[in-house]
């Protein structure tokens, strides 16, 4: 690697130039940790440093953001993504999934001579076709997904690297720009991309987004009740406030443009709605039949009946890290929960087996969402205590049947939208159940972030 007086910079890439073409979170989090790595031109002839950065978003934020953007003289803010394009040796779209293809055809013919184009979608299938039809056939193309949010440390999480149609020169210069993240890289085609996220997001995002519905249905802040007490709801509570902070298009783009996600939404959909049924109708020993036959195809048998369970020694979660990161009022922590079938859990493995995932097989590409779901799945299913005392609550208790019916509702509400493709009423049912809680989110999000920072130290690996 060659150095210069401003930056190390590896040989051949002295000149490089980043650019990226939209601005949101994830677009300005790149942004910021380029620029922190010092990501700058060697001085030139003349001694000025000329900028190795560039972005855009939507020409009306251009005087906007040059204002955020004025103190890092390594990153220039240019008024639209044809300049981006001509000037940059790398670009990045940070673009919803939705738009991906009107944006590249609208700014990829400018793309610069032999340059690097990606995108840091959610769904690879309708970005790697944009690009296949938008961009000059001299282009390299790789893709790349941060499976994070931009309020999680970049370091240690997955970094999805998709070689779609590059030399091996060009693969190693975008893993040099993007090495600055410490995070982990996995490589995967774009087919096996969509493929996994919709096996570690889709449904979790799906399971939280009908909590956030029902408790706005019954129009109910969970942590002030005595029913949502304990580390499972910790993280139900939390993560689903999380979700419901962020931009409506994060998750919309994920699940409706990804085939494979729209097939496990309904299944999750119909799990809910037929375990509901059974608990309904008084069914236990089919309720817990159907559980336990779940139980064994997705985790694996127990010891204790001859099986070798898929979960290792150690859990994922542990109570006391959880039971830390609660919202509710100061002198209410020791109120003793109220009974809770956990049918939002007892659905995912049903859902999880029907649809033959394992969800262990793809912890090495997994958000932090997934990891803390699966942990409060596993939570409840490797304890047989716990799990036959929510079917137990599940037939014999009506107290909170009201919420069940909601959660319900709320799951194949969310299954048909998706179903239909219809962004327009994603955004709507999304930003309705968002204004019930934003009051609620500053406080909320900072024990989140807390949360999950602190179960993801604690996490196997």
């Amino acid at each position: 690697m060659a150095t210069n007086g401003a930056a190390n910079i590896p040989t051949g890439m002295e000149n490089f130039v980043v650019g990226i073409i939209g601005m949101g979170d994830m677009g300005k989090m790149y942004a910021r940790r380029l620029s922190d790595a010092g990501w700058k031109y060697a001085p030139s002839a003349d001694s000025t440093h000329v900028s190795r950065i560039v972005a855009c978003d939507k020409e009306d934020q251009y005087e906007e953001l040059r204002q955020e953007f004025s103190s890092r003289t390594n990153i220039q803010i240019l008024r639209n993504g044809h300049l981006v394009s001509r000037a940059s040796d790398y670009i990045i779209y940070s673009v919803e999934a939705a738009a991906i293809d009107r944006v590249v055809a609208q700014y990829g013919p400018s793309t610069k001579l032999n340059a690097i184009v990606g995108g840091q979608t959610s769904c690879k299938d309708p970005e790697i076709k944009a690009f296949e039809e938008h961009l000059p056939s001299d282009v390299d193309i790789v893709s790349c997904h941060s499976l994070h949010g931009p309020g999680v440390d970049s370091k240690d999480q997955p970094l999805v690297l998709i070689k779609h149609r590059a030399s091996d020169s060009s693969f190693e210069k975008v893993e040099t720009v993007l090495r600055c993240l410490q995070s982990k890289h996995v490589y995967l085609t774009a087919h096996e991309h969509d493929r996994i996220t919709a096996d570690t997001q889709a449904v979790t995002h799906a399971a939280f987004l009908s909590m956030g519905k029902a408790w706005h249905a019954m129009r109910q802040f969970p942590w002030e009740g005595a029913r949502y007490v304990g580390g499972i709801e910790n993280v139900k509570i939390n993560l689903m406030l999380r979700i419901y902070s962020q931009k409506w298009h994060v998750y919309a783009g994920l699940a409706i443009l990804n085939p494979e996600a729209r097939k496990q939404i309904d299944q999750y959909a119909k799990s809910v709605t037929e375990l509901y049924k059974l608990m309904l109708g008084g069914h236990r020993e089919e309720l817990r039949a159907r559980v336990f036959a779940a139980k064994e195809k997705v985790f694996g048998a127990d010891e204790a009946e001859g099986g070798q369970p898929k979960w290792a020694d150690k859990p994922l979660l542990r109570d006391e890290v959880l039971d830390q990161f609660t919202l509710r009022p100061a002198g209410t922590g020791d109120q003793p929960p109220l009974p809770n079938n956990h049918l939002s859990l007892l659905a995912m493995v049903d859902c999880w087996s029907a649809l033959g995932i394992v969800p262990y097989d793809h912890m090495i590409c997994s958000t932090p969402l997934f990891r803390l779901w699966l942990g409060v799945t596993e939570h409840l299913f490797r304890r047989r205590d716990a799990l036959e005392h929510a079917l137990r609550v599940a037939v014999d208790d009506n107290t909170f049947r009201s919420d069940d019916l909601e959660f319900t509702f709320a799951a194949r509400g969310w299954a048909e939208c998706v179903g239909l493709g219809h962004f327009d009423t994603w955004r709507e049912r999304f930003v309705e159940t968002q204004r019930f809680f934003e009051p609620r989110f500053a406080g909320a999000i900072d024990i989140g972030n807390k949360m999950i920072k602190a179960v993801l130290e604690s996490t196997r690996h």
